[in-house]
Formats: structure tokens, C-alpha cells, sequence
């Protein structure tokens, strides 16, 4: 951990950086995977299982076979879980289909705007170190309530070539309509370029490693688009005096777990505060499973004392966070404050975990500061908005001439014209 009390402004920058790989090496290692799964399509993706995930598999596809037996390995607790998850997640991505509604901005002139569902997804299921169906649920869900007629998701197998079956359940549950045993920046590439099983897709969502979001941006070279660069998780967290330290932790943790380059920062202008987290978290990353990628996490993290709290959102909207916590009192009051965060969780109790998993907002969130540009996946994700417009002879008489002026003063006569000869023929006619 790496404690700084009352840091000058003039070190934040430092401060909000993230570990990070050589890009030259990310780009090289991107490249050539592209490249093989361009010329050998399925047969490179076996081969890249072999290679980075020590699995043998005989086909990338996963049969409907495998789907259905897959239900009967799957707990009813867990099952329950998932359901209600879904329930809560279709529940609020479902709250955000838009009503139509023509807008006349002249008499005459009818505007509006449409939905139209993105044809074909890919949604990439990390599955290395932690199976995350959960993802499947934030991904599929808004696809499938977006109208998205085929679902492609990518997961990476085990050692013995199979996927979980909670992400294979959570796949049927929501809609997925063809699963493939691949993961990394190859599965990236195959939903880009097509392959003899996996079909190319228009847009590509799902979070992942920093090979993974080089692959995404690599993709849009191809005229793929992706929903945003979501790589290692993230979380931040300012406290104030009435911050509980074993609540703090447990959230710190909870992203500190998912890799060793994900990274959590701790702000408060306590310093008890920061004193007793510091030693809640120690004393919790001790009983964690995943204590060794947690410790790797948190020595690139950040554990800061700050003069007020001011100075703490200041620093929280430069730093940009993924998942940002305000333990503190009366945390409403600072919601107009936020400028740049993925997710905003307000309270003691709003535990981090709840939007990972079932509160209902989406936990595929913008990382690595791009919270100042991007925002998470939403239902708008999945539809391309198509703007009408249905001009009546009134209408153009209305708006003609203002039409004319601007095009002639633009020197665009074949614009001009396309409205004068429509007033020319309406004259001859009237």
C-alpha cells in the first residue's frame, strides 16, 4: 500500500496514474493475433487455448447440448440468485426504452427519432480467474430487451475445454443465441473477423485484461465498434469521520480481488479513519482466498489523507473512477458535485458488490480514467438512433427560403435548387 497524507496538487497526476502495460508490446502482441485468426480462423483459436489458457478443446463451439446439462450442475440457490439478479437488471435497462415523440419545429415540419436494435452483438465473458456470469446478465439482458437478433458471447475454457455452467445458464437464461470456448484478445479477433463457427459482429462489449481492451480498440480498425475501453477494475472511495473502516475495506478488497492490476484508492480527511482501514484491510486480505492477487493489487493502490473533502471529490473527478464509493454522511448532498465516474455508490450500505451483481444498474463500466468520456453499458448501447424528418408543402414552404439563403451562401447550388424547384412546382400548381 502506498500511504500519502495531504498530497500537493501538483502530484495528483501522478497519483491517478494506473499500472499499466508497454503499449508497443500490446500493440505487437495484438497484431499478430489478429493475423493468425485471420488466416486460420478456428484452428488458431484452438491453438490459442492450448497456449494461454492449458486447455485442450476439439471445437470452439459449445453445443445446445452442453447448455441444457449445464442447468442440472447449476445450485438452486444459486439459480434463485440469478433470477432475481436478472429480474432487477431487466428491470431498470428495461426503465430506459425511449417514447417517441414528433416534435413540429416548424408548421409543417415533423422531427422525431427511432431505436433501431444493433443486429449482431459480441459479448466477451471473462472466465480466467473468476467465471463472471454476472457480466452475461449486464450484457445480454439490455441486448436482448434492445431487440439484438443474434447474441454472440466469447468465454474462455478451463483446462478440461469446458465453460461454467452458471455463465452457461445465465447464457440461456438471457437470450444468448451461439457460445464459443475462447477468450482473450483471440476471441476479440474472431468476433471481429469472423472465423468458420464464430460469425463477425457489428459491436463488440465485455470487460477484460489490457490485452483484451487493445484488441477492442484494435477491432474498431476494422469498423467494429465497442461499448467502451473497460479493462482492470477500479474502485475509489472517500470517507469521512463517519466512514465505517471494516466496510471501506471489505470494498477496497472486493476490487483489489478481481487482479493484480486492478486498483483501489482510499481518500478520507480522518486520519483515524485512514489508520483503521489500513489495518482492517491487512486484517481481511490475511483470510482472503485470493490474498496473493489482492496483495499484488493493492501495492499499486493508494491509501491518502486529504485536508477536506472538497479536495478529495476534486481529486476523485481527476482520477476518473470506474466504481466510486462516498462513505459518508448525508452523501446526497454531494451528488452534484460527481463529474467523472462510472458508477456512484452513496452511503455505508450501498456496498460496492450490489451493482456488480443485483441492485440493477450495469457493472460494465468505463476504467482507466475514460469515466471522463465514456459512460457504462446502458440499453442505449445496443440501438443505433435514426433521426425522420416529413416536411408537408407547408412545411417547405415555411422553412424554403431559410433553406435557399444557406445553401447559396455556402455555394452549394444543387442544394438550393432541391428546394426551389419543390416552391417552383408548388407555385405552378397553386
Amino acid at each position: 500500500m502506498r500511504l500519502n497524507t495531504y498530497p500537493q496538487k501538483k502530484s495528483w497526476s501522478e497519483l491517478v496514474k494506473r499500472p499499466v502495460l508497454k503499449r508497443e508490446k500490446l500493440t505487437e502482441t495484438i497484431t499478430e493475433i489478429f493475423d493468425e485468426v485471420s488466416k486460420n480462423g478456428d484452428n488458431a483459436l484452438i491453438e490459442f487455448n492450448r497456449k494461454f489458457d492449458n486447455a485442450e478443446v476439439e471445437t470452439i463451439k459449445v453445443s445446445q447440448k452442453e447448455v441444457i446439462e449445464a442447468e442440472s450442475l447449476v445450485g438452486d440457490a444459486l439459480k434463485s440468485a440469478i433470477r432475481q439478479a436478472k429480474e432487477n437488471i431487466a428491470k431498470f435497462h428495461a426503465s430506459q426504452v425511449p417514447q417517441t415523440e414528433k416534435i413540429e419545429t416548424v408548421k409543417g415540419v415533423l422531427c422525431w427519432r427511432e431505436n433501431r436494435a444493433i443486429g449482431k452483438v459480441g459479448i466477451y465473458i471473462p472466465g480466467g480467474t473468476a467465471p463472471l456470469f454476472s457480466t452475461v446478465l449486464m450484457l445480454a439482458i439490455p441486448a436482448q430487451l434492445a431487440g439484438c437478433t443474434e447474441i454472440v458471447l466469447c468465454t474462455p475454457p478451463d483446462k478440461e475445454g469446458k465453460i461454467n455452467p452458471a455463465i452457461l445458464y445465465a447464457a440461456k437464461l438471457c437470450g444468448v443465441t451461439e457460445i464459443f470456448r475462447t477468450g482473450g484478445a483471440q476471441a476479440i479477433a474472431a468476433m471481429t473477423l469472423g472465423t468458420e463457427s464464430i460469425p463477425a459482429v457489428y459491436k463488440i462489449f465485455g470487460p477484460g485484461n489490457q490485452y483484451v481492451v487493445a484488441a477492442k480498440e484494435f477491432a474498431q480498425n476494422y469498423k467494429v465498434a465497442i461499448d467502451m475501453p473497460a479493462g482492470p477494475s477500479e474502485v475509489l472511495i472517500i470517507a469521512d469521520e463517519e466512514a465505517v473502516p471494516a466496510f471501506c475495506a471489505a470494498d477496497l478488497l472486493s476490487q483489489a480481488e478481481h487482479g493484480s492490476d486492478s486498483q483501489v484508492v482510499f481518500l478520507t480527511t480522518d486520519e483515524k479513519v485512514l489508520e483503521e482501514t489500513v489495518r482492517e484491510t491487512e486484517k481481511q486480505l490475511a483470510v482472503l482466498p485470493r490474498n496473493e492477487m489482492a496483495a499484488e493489487a493493492l501495492r499499486n493502490s493508494h491509501f491518502i489523507l486529504m485536508e477536506t473533502l472538497d479536495e478529495a471529490l476534486e481529486f476523485s473527478n481527476q482520477y476518473a473512477p470506474e466504481h466510486l464509493i462516498l462513505a459518508m454522511e448525508n452523501a446526497e448532498q454531494y451528488i452534484s458535485r460527481i463529474e467523472n465516474a462510472g458508477s456512484v455508490f452513496l452511503g455505508n450500505y450501498s456496498c460496492e458488490s450490489a451493482g456488480d451483481y443485483a441492485s440493477g444498474t450495469n457493472h460494465t463500466l468505463p476504467t482507466n480514467g475514460f469515466a471522463k468520456n465514456y459512460s457504462g453499458v446502458s440499453l442505449d448501447s445496443f440501438v443505433k438512433k435514426i433521426t425522420f424528418q416529413n416536411l408537408s408543402e407547408e412545411g417547405l414552404r415555411n422553412l424554403g427560403k431559410t433553406i435557399e439563403i444557406m445553401a447559396e451562401a455556402e455555394g452549394l447550388s444543387a442544394h438550393k435548387n432541391a428546394v426551389s424547384i419543390r416552391l417552383k412546382e408548388q407555385n405552378e400548381r397553386l
